[in-house]
């Protein structure tokens, strides 16, 4: 664990540089522009869908009685376009993400290689077609499961543990992968999936608490609509800003394990 403290200060100095806040504005914007347009033609159509269905199967009542029994009653008026919201998360979520990889990412990587290890060898074990492949796989896996937890949205607090768990799983899968993909070759990034999973977890469960913040934001807009814009370029930025320093960290945290490891293989062996 001590790399991973070592590389999460790292990653907090390099997050909170002027440089790297500037960076965040662009996929920020970019984000925000492709969100003004889906909330526009998306979000009233989506509540008053959701409107009838919730009116058509008896679903208020089945709200209100979770609700009552969690003393959250007075939210029963705000449910529809709370889960219309809830519904549209992992889409604003997911889309922060890919604008972070392609706009933001690989000049963070260049800048971390080039800082911290210039003398770490590219060996190139995944191509841009296997990374790619790899990313989809995994957001089709994401949305898919968030689906499936749905569900559990109902209660308050099942809610708020599955979605940092499925974000640090996202940021997990995604990161690490993405960290090693251009120093490594394909047996040493096995190897320290494969031997790290439990230091990458880590890395990828604080960044998926840091991820609920976001959120909690956006899901908060419900309550005052007419800041709805507001909140939700605030969310926006703060999934931008997350995503960054959590791909910051798992470079750091990667990269200093993949030296180490390949410096390990360069001593003699003690028999």
């Amino acid at each position: 664990m001590r790399n991973v403290l070592k590389s999460y200060g790292r990653a907090f100095l390099m997050q909170f540089n002027f440089r790297m806040v500037l960076l965040s504005l662009l996929p920020s914007l970019l984000a925000l522009g492709l969100w003004a347009v889906l909330l526009f033609f998306t979000l009233q159509p989506l509540i008053d869908f959701l409107q009838q269905n919730f009116v058509a199967t008896s679903s208020y009542q089945l709200a209100g009685n979770v609700l009552s029994f969690l003393g959250l009653f007075a939210l029963k008026a705000f449910i529809v376009p709370l889960m219309a919201m809830w519904l549209l998360l992992p889409v604003m979520l997911t889309s922060a993400l890919i604008f972070v990889a392609v706009f933001a990412m690989p000049l963070v990587n260049a800048r971390i290689s080039r800082k911290y290890f210039p003398d770490l060898e590219k060996k190139r074990g995944a191509g841009w077609l296997r990374n790619a492949s790899h990313a989809m796989l995994s957001l089709v896996l994401f949305l898919f499961v968030w689906l499936l937890s749905l569900p559990l949205s109902l209660y308050l607090h099942a809610g708020l543990i599955v979605q940092p768990v499925l974000v640090g799983w996202l940021t997990c899968r995604l990161m690490a992968f993405d960290a090693l993909a251009a120093h490594a070759s394909p047996e040493e990034c096995q190897t320290i999936l494969r031997q790290h999973r439990w230091q990458l977890w880590t890395v990828g469960i604080v960044t998926g608490l840091l991820g609920a913040l976001p959120g909690m934001v956006w899901l908060g807009g419900v309550l005052w609509i007419v800041v709805l814009p507001f909140f939700a370029a605030i969310a926006i930025w703060l999934y931008v800003l997350v995503f960054m320093f959590s791909g910051i960290w798992f470079q750091l945290f990667c990269l200093d394990t993949l030296q180490h490891l390949r410096q390990s293989r360069l001593l003699p062996d003690p028999s």
